[in-house]
């Protein structure tokens, strides 16, 4: 691995496949550290991997070994792991998520936490990136998923009416992100929220999915919380219904809005509004 080679830890998920294809573009060598070289294979995106599980810590300082700059699509959770097998040189673009400013503990969000503390206890030069919802990577399931809900149901029931506000952020705005991270010479461990342009409430994001997918936007039907989450698993029961979990029905009802100020200014980066990230979606391929 020369200097100059980027290391792309979780190249094989989503955001990390995305990553890969917008390196590739611009010319810039990288290489991919997966768990599993047969899924990298499946991608088709030609370039040689090198094979670590995340929980090896001698096989992922061999995978890191000679990296200059290290970006990590996996969870946040693995940070420390990251932290230990990159070369000291290294600058480093870590995932997290905004889940870890939620009022509600969960495994997910805890794990971002951790990450986060031990990226910023660790003091290495580089950032954490906590995205908001993500949406418009190929083969994702969150506003394709509330597409195929709102096509069955002749009423969106949502606690609170839908008034609790989001701020997703497409695909294609995180890999930029990314690119950018990795291009700014960065002097300390910072964090950074990316979001999209704006917040909205949860009833007007769900109505810009239904008009995006084709659909007339249903009507938005009040319902407590609380009942919600005890009809939650009944979703797995009814064939066709996506399923939907009583951890995401509580995210519901608190604002997930952010300042995207910082950014633009540290990033350069002006998200693309939503819906013009709605037509790209549908537009893809699924």
């Amino acid at each position: 691995m020369t200097a100059a080679v980027i290391a792309v830890v979780g190249a094989s998920g989503r955001s990390g496949a995305a990553l890969c294809r917008a390196l590739a573009a611009a010319g810039e060598a990288y290489v991919p550290v997966v768990r599993d070289a047969a899924k990298w294979a499946a991608l088709g995106l030609g370039a040689t991997p090198r094979v670590a599980d995340l929980r090896d810590a001698g096989r992922l300082r061999a995978a890191l070994a000679g990296a200059r700059r290290v970006v990590s699509c996996a969870h946040a959770r693995w940070t420390a792991a990251i932290l230990a097998a990159a070369p000291a040189e290294a600058s480093l673009v870590l995932m997290g998520s905004t889940r870890r400013f939620s009022r509600w503990p969960d495994a997910h969000g805890e794990g971002v936490r951790a990450g986060e503390a031990a990226f910023l206890a660790g003091n290495r030069p580089g950032v954490m990136l906590h995205p908001t919802m993500i949406y418009g990577a190929e083969g994702e399931d969150n506003v394709q998923r509330l597409a195929a809900l709102l096509r069955r149901l002749p009423v969106a029931p949502l606690p609170g009416g839908g008034r609790a506000l989001v701020q997703p952020i497409h695909q294609d705005d995180v890999t930029r992100c990314l690119l950018a991270a990795l291009r700014r010479p960065w002097r300390r461990a910072e964090t950074l929220v990316i979001a999209g342009p704006e917040p909205l409430p949860y009833r007007a994001f769900l109505a810009a999915v239904a008009r995006a997918a084709g659909l007339r936007p249903p009507p938005v039907l009040p319902v407590p919380a609380g009942l919600l989450r005890a009809l939650a698993p009944l979703t797995r029961l009814l064939p066709g219904v996506p399923r939907i979990r009583p951890d995401e029905i509580r995210r519901l009802t608190e604002d997930k809005a952010f300042d995207i100020g910082p950014m633009r200014r540290t990033l350069g980066i002006a998200p693309i509004p939503l819906a013009e990230g709605l037509a790209r979606t549908f537009a893809r391929p699924q």
